[in-house]
């Protein structure tokens, strides 16, 4: 489709996707997530996108859903287009999914302001590159509204359930590096840092790792979290390494070690997948 609120490009093997609508400080909106949607969609099926960097244009990452719209923005039956309602699934949401299914790692550059929306779009990203001075918050109790886009699920994954219900309770809007230690962030840096610090991981991710490895490693970790105990994961663990160490990406890893050259991995996370994955069951929506 032909974006209009955000801007993707290639380059390299690594995805930027830059919401963009500086003049609204890159406030949410149903057209935005059709296209990230549409992104997500491209990068999972490109077998040159190895990794995904998300940032935002101008001096905000996204200031929350578009509330231009007035106090109706969250109703559905009166045409708010801010949050992006659609069949009683709100957008965020469907944006948080589409980012949690990619088989491809992604990697926030939030370079400013990143608050509702903003904000709980990021936890299902694997990564959290932020700018210390960034003002956050997790707002949605001082909005008459709930947490949205699945961040109860990912926040108190991301920094317990104390420190969740502390951010989701007060709304309060604080600067990043007042939570350098909450492991909501994985890096707080200054401003003029923070791109190319995400890029940097990127660099590293698309140079030096096997695709099929990453997205095996990406499921393994996440869907662990609903296993019941260790022994639940050893066996899936033990299924993905007894498929994989009979592939080609198993033998060119070691092989580059041992003859100390850079790999040259050929395998594909969309199409090499094994016949087993996913291992587990998708809800119905």
């Amino acid at each position: 489709m032909e974006f209009e609120h955000i801007r993707y490009r290639v380059e390299d093997r690594i995805a930027f996707i830059t919401l963009h609508r500086p003049d609204a400080m890159n406030a949410f909106t149903t057209r935005m997530m059709d296209e990230l949607l549409a992104a997500f969609a491209d990068v999972d099926r490109d077998d040159e996108v190895r990794v995904v960097v998300v940032t935002g244009a101008g001096k905000a990452f996204c200031a929350g859903a578009d509330l231009s719209s007035g106090g109706s923005t969250f109703d559905d039956t009166s045409g708010g287009e801010g949050v992006g309602l659609s069949g009683h699934r709100d957008g965020g949401g469907q944006v948080s999914l589409a980012i949690f299914a990619c088989r491809k790692p992604v990697i926030a550059a939030i370079n400013g302001a990143a608050v509702g929306v903003g904000l709980t779009m990021t936890l299902p990203m694997d990564i959290r590159v932020v700018a210390e001075d960034a003002k956050c918050g997790f707002v949605f109790a001082r909005r008459g509204i709930v947490p949205e886009a699945c961040s109860s699920w990912f926040l108190p994954r991301i920094v317990g359930i104390s420190k969740a219900a502390e951010l989701s309770f007060t709304g309060r809007v604080f600067r990043a590096r007042e939570e350098a230690d909450s492991g909501l962030f994985t890096h707080v840096v200054p401003t003029a840092e923070v791109l190319p610090r995400a890029t940097a991981i990127a660099r590293e991710i698309a140079d030096n790792t096997s695709a099929v490895s990453v997205a095996l490693a990406k499921a393994l970790l996440y869907h662990g979290l609903a296993e019941p105990d260790p022994q639940s994961v050893h066996l899936v663990d033990s299924k993905c390494i007894h498929w994989i160490g009979r592939r080609p990406d198993a033998y060119e890893g070691v092989s580059s070690f041992l003859e100390k050259r850079a790999p040259r991995f050929t395998m594909s996370a969309w199409k090499d997948l094994p016949d087993f994955y996913p291992w587990w069951k998708e809800p119905k929506v």
